[in-house]
């Protein structure tokens, strides 16, 4: 394994927090289909998952959507927020241009951390680096991959090269699935997809000292989710400049400039009929930069490093019906929403021990106008108004972290972290389509705040068992207390409001890997305990993870280690849905979120197989099978699939794989 990769794996294993990431060769393996079933494999971290849907909604211990988790592409927030039977917010990237996924659980002190309650998750996608192989000039990276049960064809090809201070690198890839089957032998309707997308990415150093890098990704998709036709681009672009002159180590350099549009079309109803919310556009277009030092002294013995500096984003939402104009956006509002926070996080080390505190503040603003409706729950006077809201917090943390032993790292971290109001949640309006329910804005709302403790160690040996092997272990136990926590009620219109008192969130997660070459294994598991108060699917989305979820990895290496054999197991316990608090706090004696005489969705158990050989001319040829005893199920923390009320899980599917990067 190349060194700089192995870093890469190694990196999380010893950093005093909740930090994990997905390694490129882990997507080739198991992300073939989609990202969730990788992301789902991550501890403390999981997905909201629409078989019809697409998008990537991830769930960082418990919570979801609104922001509380800051999801980015190459670094690039994806505020796009949608309100209806789904996730409360979507990121939509191509699996097959992935490189890489970095997760952070728990408030974030430095870049990407600006109104993020639970933590991030940032989505790489392929550079230069990943294309083009060291030493090489021109390169080129492709793969092809067929699957049964319906996955069919997928495609992608990339090239780069590099010419003196200048390189250049480009990909597309094309998928185009159909429905599936579950374990059952039943066809999930509406589960097929129309995707295309493509990147690039561009270098200039101009000298040791200084760098600029740009790049774009673009993403265009069709499919049928909520009831509709949906169409669906995004397009994010980037800017990054660094310097980092040789002689001194008081400047380290970063400025990043970033631009993100995502665009949602519904079409006809999947009936093949037209209704009023036919024609329904959202258009979410963001823009932001962030500007950072790292500064590198001593102080005596004591060693510091320190980041500091500055982000800020701010997202323009339009939402307008093509058909019936005068309706607006219905449920989904139109407006401005900004964010942005100085922050500074310094480290100082004394022999064994690293003192980590951190301070940011955090700023944000809401801009639109929304109409108070007759009978409104807040009480606000039947008119039109204009929403101007802003408010900032001061968020500190605080880590301390010691070298007890060569291979052993124990730590402790307190933090705080808030997430202001959204667009949609402040300013909802409209009825339901086919009538029923109105939704009525909240001008009132208040952030959600958030203060926890976390305990946890890290483990990093070699030669543990036999020379050259390598074990890697990191576990945590957190608790976070959440403050005026934000969730939809009927009171008798859907309003969103704040939660009064305390709820409370705690955990375990332990994440293991070992490798001696010829033979590996890996361990994902988390432990939930969730008092969250519950949301409504259709306004809002119930996010309570199982309560214990574990993934077990292992294989073999075989023939000088070119031919790798494994298999992964996952074992997701029951899922407490939230029907019967639903039942009492929105409809009395109805059903919603599920049976409320047994509010839990059963748990199950998956296999999966895998293999691949790799040529001396770096061709890879794998196989993999999915769900290989073809288990009826369905995911835990999932939209049903439109029109359908079986398992949704998908059934036994195998996939042939070439890639070769040359």
């Amino acid at each position: 394994m190349a060194s700089s990769e192995q870093a890469r794996r190694d990196a999380p294993y010893r950093t005093p927090a909740a930090v994990s990431s997905v390694s490129y060769s882990d997507l080739q393996t198991h992300g073939l289909i989609d990202t969730d079933d990788v992301v789902r494999a991550i501890p403390g971290t999981f997905t909201r998952e629409s078989p019809s849907n697409p998008g990537v909604a991830i769930n960082i211990r418990g919570f979801e959507g609104s922001g509380r988790v800051n999801t980015m592409i190459d670094g690039v927030r994806q505020n796009f927020r949608f309100t209806g039977h789904e996730a409360q917010g979507f990121a939509y990237v191509d699996p097959a241009l992935l490189a890489g996924i970095d997760i952070q659980r728990g408030a974030v002190a430095t870049t990407g951390g600006a109104g993020a309650l639970a933590g991030s998750a940032n989505l790489r996608t392929l550079g230069i680096d990943d294309i083009v192989r060291p030493g090489q000039s021109v390169g080129g990276l492709g793969r092809v991959t067929w699957g049964s049960n319906n996955v069919g064809w997928s495609e992608m090809v990339a090239a780069g090269a590099r010419s003196g201070a200048f390189g250049l690198a480009g990909a597309v890839s094309k998928r185009d699935q159909g429905h599936y089957k579950n374990g059952d032998g039943v066809t999930v309707p509406f589960t097929d997809q129309d995707l295309i997308s493509g990147l690039f990415k561009g270098e200039v150093r101009f000298s040791s000292e200084h760098k600029l890098n740009f790049g774009g990704v673009l993403y265009d998709n069709e499919f049928v989710a909520n009831s509709y036709d949906q169409t669906v681009t995004n397009k994010t672009f980037t800017v990054n400049y660094a310097y980092n002159p040789v002689a001194t180590d008081l400047v380290n350099l970063r400025i990043n400039g970033y631009l993100t549009e995502t665009d949602m079309e519904y079409g006809d109803q999947y009936t093949g009929s037209q209704t009023s919310t036919s024609g329904r556009v959202i258009n979410d277009q963001g823009i932001g930069f962030d500007v950072s030092n790292t500064s590198v002294f001593s102080l005596g013995a004591v060693g510091v490093r320190s980041i500091y500096g500055y982000e800020y984003f701010k997202n323009d939402v339009d939402t307008h019906n093509l058909l019936a104009p005068s309706q607006g956006g219905g449920v989904n509002a139109s407006g401005v929403s900004e964010i942005g926070g100085v922050f500074s996080e310094t480290t100082f080390s004394y022999g064994i021990f690293d003192l980590i505190g951190a301070l940011r503040y955090d700023h944000y603003k809401l801009d639109g106008t929304f109409t108070a409706r007759p009978g409104n729950p807040m009480g606000v006077p039947v008119g039109l108004y204009v929403l101007d809201q802003d408010d900032g917090r001061l968020n500190p943390q605080v880590t301390f972290a010691a070298q007890v032993l060569p291979w052993l790292q124990p730590y402790v971290k307190y933090a705080e972290a808030f997430r202001a109001p959204t667009i949609n949640e402040t300013m909802a309006g409209g009825s339901h389509p086919g009538g029923g329910v109105g939704f009525s804005p909240n001008p009132f709302l208040e952030p959600e705040i958030q203060k926890g403790w976390e305990f946890g160690a890290n483990v990093v040996t070699d030669g543990l068992f036999v020379r050259g092997d390598r074990f890697r272990l990191k576990a945590d136990y957190y608790n976070q207390d959440v403050e005026n926590y934000i969730a939809g009620r009927l009171v008798p219109q859907a309003v969103y409001v704040n939660i009064p008192g305390t709820s409370q969130v705690q955990g375990v997660e332990v994440e293991a890997n070992y490798d001696a070459g010829y033979v590996f294994a890996g361990l994902g598991y988390t432990y939930t305990e969730s008092d969250l108060p519950t949301q409504v699917n259709g306004f809002g989305s119930v996010s309570y993870l199982p309560d214990h979820v574990l993934t077990l990895t292992g294989g073999f290496r075989l023939l000088q280690e070119r031919l790798a054999v494994g298999a992964r197991g996952t074992f997701v316990s029951e899922a407490y849905n939230g029907a019967d608090q639903a039942a009492t706090l929105f409809a009395p004696g109805v059903s919603i979120n599920g049976d409320p005489n047994d509010p839990y969705t059963d748990g199950y158990a998956l296999l999966d197989l895998f293999a691949n050989y790799t040529f001396d001319s770096g061709v890879e040829l794998g196989v993999n099978v999915t769900n290989v005893f073809d288990v009826g199920y369905t995911p835990a923390l999932s939209t049903p699939a439109t029109g359908f009320s079986g398992e949704t899980g998908r059934g036994r599917t195998a996939l042939f794989t070439a890639r070769a990067q040359f």
